[in-house]
């Protein structure tokens, strides 16, 4: 094959497929450039005046890199890993960094297996990695445990690509030798280990960082971004669909620029169908304000480099042919996407076929509740004060807020109220365990909203103003096998959707699903929930023990910068 590459970067034969008369995006200089794009198998061989046995006309387009997504969780799509790449390919997205970590804590290594399995049959490369935190911590229950020895066996494996998010930096930074176990499994596989640590400072963070750590995307403020990057990390500027942090971007200078990386983390079908993928993330920086050819480069060559991608992210001579041809560097619309040489893309519709899913057994059948009444959401409180869970818009950081609340016949009463009910139900190994909590300000009113998608054990979470309506929203979620619904009081009706794999993905079409969870996340809108909320996606990272300040496990009330429980009686 070399000397096929050779002879046509050369010019001695045609090669297999040629750009023509493009303008390209060179990262190497931050500069824009004209030529011929070259390609042969799924290298490209040259730049510069070429003809093909194919040829495509890229006049009027501006061809970069193929986008590298630098931490996604697929399962957040609520797609399965086929029809997630239907929907990401064409937006010219050609490889990502996955962490199935939700799926894991449901199936363990099944879980694992089936994302790289599925993941087979599509024109994405998914660099998995193996999840590090499974539990997150051991404050709830999840539906496995991969522990030190389980980290040691698994992360040899040749379709392991590294190590996921670290989010349990307390026993990172306090040398638990459980976590110390992990760490060092990874390193003697020679695989990277990704970060997860929010606010974390000096003695700290060089303490974090000693555990070999590469990249973090939970950075708030100019001050975390400035130190972390000062000691070596890279930083994700992070475009999900509940969590996000594109203003990182303005703290982006000529001198740290290349230790910025973009990525989606969690990203819902609705807003990867009707707002994209990193074209967005692409899109929305520059609107802000970003230089177009620096956000470019954040989400090919500096992340191809975190990840040590060799011969990725950039348009050169040897370099994988991952391109995507866009209008301009404004609105990034893919017109073309090559991957591996091959274009997989045209006009934002892929050009493969997903109508064959990849469904194994291991993966279905995951609800494991009994069946719950009314009273099993009764709320006894010892007085009138009580903790309230409080959320900002856009975030997954929660407050705490000390409010009144009324009792009636040992139960507290929310209905009426700008405060709700929040309940987490084991649904993995029929402990019965629930917790309770309040929540206020989510503007919820009439009934109950559940689903089976709940970080980082994916346990079932609930909110409401009605137990009655909440065990019907339970047991409804046990009935489909998992998913997300509603229960209106009123009317008595319950609407829901099925994710039958794992209770978090559906094995339906992007298409359906995408439709029917739209209109069922706008009937939670229609029933108060605020418009600056997603629905369902903030509900489901109420109960992630890792992120300040108060979070909700089914073992109960927990105060996370503690990092203990905490009662809900104030």
């Amino acid at each position: 094959m070399f000397e096929k590459y050779i002879k046509a970067a050369g010019g001695e034969v045609k090669s297999s497929l040629v750009l023509k008369n493009a303008t390209y995006l060179d990262v190497f200089t931050a500069k824009l450039r004209k030529g011929d794009i070259a390609i042969v198998g799924e290298k490209i061989v040259g730049v510069g005046e070429y003809s093909g046995e194919t040829e495509i006309d890229c006049s009027n387009l501006i061809v970069l890199p193929g986008y590298i997504d630098g931490h996604v969780h697929i399962e957040s799509s609520q797609l399965s890993p086929e029809e997630f790449a239907s929907l990401i390919v064409p937006r010219g997205t050609t490889t990502i960094i996955a962490d199935p970590h939700e799926i894991t804590n449901v199936c363990g290594m099944a879980g694992c297996e089936y994302i790289s399995k599925a993941s087979e049959s599509v024109p994405l490369d998914v660099k998995l990695q193996l999840p590090s935190c499974v539990p997150a911590t051991p404050f709830e229950t999840s539906g496995a445990i991969l522990d030190g020895k389980d980290i040691e066996k698994n992360i040899k494996n040749d379709y392991i690509f590294g190590l996921g998010e670290f989010m349990n930096y307390p026993g990172v930074v306090y040398s638990d030798p459980y976590v110390i176990k992990k760490l060092e499994a990874a390193h003697a596989a020679g695989k990277i280990i990704d970060g997860h640590a929010p606010a974390i400072y000096g003695h700290e963070l060089n303490a974090y960082l000693c555990g070999g750590i590469s990249t973090d995307h939970e950075c708030v403020t100019g001050e975390e971004i400035e130190e972390k990057i000062s000691k070596g990390m890279y930083v994700h500027i992070r475009h999900g669909s509940s969590t996000q942090n594109l203003g990182n971007a303005k703290f982006m200078t000529d001198a740290n620029s290349r230790r910025f990386i973009l990525c989606t983390d969690d990203r819902h079908a609705a807003d990867l169908k009707e707002k994209g993928h990193l074209d967005d993330a692409l899109r929305r920086l520059v609107a802000d304000g970003a230089d177009p050819v620096r956000a470019v480069i954040c989400a090919t060559l500096n992340c191809a480099e975190c990840y040590g991608l060799k011969w990725r992210g950039g348009i050169a001579p040897f370099y994988l042919a991952d391109l995507v041809a866009v209008d301009d560097l404004k609105n990034f619309n893919a017109k073309y996407v090559i991957k591996s040489g091959k274009l997989v893309a045209k006009d934002g519709a892929p050009l493969f076929d997903t109508s064959k899913r990849y469904l194994p057994e291991s993966v279905l059948n995951t609800v494991h509740i009994k069946e719950l009444t009314a009273d099993d959401f009764i709320l006894k409180l010892k007085g009138k004060k009580a903790k309230a869970m409080t959320i900002e818009p856009g975030g997954v950081v929660t407050g705490c807020e000390i409010v009144e609340v009324e009792s009636k016949n040992g139960d507290a009463v929310v209905a009426g109220t700008d405060i709700l009910k929040l309940a987490v139900v084991e649904r993995h190994k029929m402990t019965g365990n629930i917790g309770k909590a309040l929540f206020k300000g989510y503007g919820f009113k009439g009934g109950a909203l559940g689903i089976t998608i709940a970080h980082d054990s994916h346990n079932i979470i609930l909110l409401g103003d009605d137990n009655g309506s909440m065990a019907k929203a339970a047991n409804r979620l046990k009935e489909i096998g998992g998913g997300m619904v509603i229960v209106d009081r009123e009317n008595g009706e319950i609407h829901s959707l099925t994710l039958d794999i794992a209770g978090l993905m559906s094995s339906r079409e992007a298409d359906g699903l995408q439709r029917d969870s739209r209109a069922l996340i706008e009937r939670a809108h229609a029933m108060g929930v605020k418009r600056e909320y997603e629905a369902f996606m903030s509900l489901a990272f109420l109960s992630l023990a890792v992120i300040p300040k108060l979070k909700i496990t089914d073992a109960g009330l927990f105060d996370v910068e503690k990092f203990t429980f905490t009662d809900i009686n104030a």
